[in-house]
């Protein structure tokens, strides 16, 4: 994957890349910790260096959430979406709504060339749900 977009092999991004393979959705500072499992003397900023090397080269995506720190995933071959949970923060990945990329088509556009949509969806994971007997309406806001 790396030499295909003309990147180095280096023992740090094969080491953020399996971690980030291995914790979809993680924050920094899981991805450090699973890299440190693989590769105990990395550094906090090479790590960072590496998460943004490999986001430039579209190898990783970088999402934030609203009111959440970024994360990143490896699914990067399509335009999809996430639902996102209020309570814990549990976020899982959600096919396109409609069709191809960018998959929603703004009421105007403004004249830019649209060739991606970011759609979040909040609500409660299972879990979170079962846990409450608040109507999640409540919550809402």
């Amino acid at each position: 994957m790396l030499r295909e977009v003309a990147l180095r092999v280096t023992r740090p991004r094969v080491a953020v890349l399996h971690a980030v393979h291995a914790h979809p959705h993680a924050d920094t500072d899981t991805i450090i910790q699973a890299t440190r499992r693989e590769l105990p003397e990395v550094s906090h900023q090479a790590v960072y260096d590496v998460l943004r090397a490999l986001t430039d080269a579209r190898l990783l995506r970088r999402i934030q959430p609203a009111g959440s720190v970024a994360r990143y995933e490896a699914r990067v071959a399509d335009n999809h979406h996430h639902v996102v949970c209020r309570s814990c923060g549990a976020i899982e990945d959600v096919d396109c709504a409609v069709g191809e990329a960018p998959c929603l088509h703004p009421s105007d556009r403004h004249g830019f060339s649209v060739d991606e949509a970011e759609v979040v969806y909040w609500g409660l994971c299972p879990a979170c749900s079962a846990s409450t007997d608040e109507p999640a309406t409540a919550r809402k806001g």
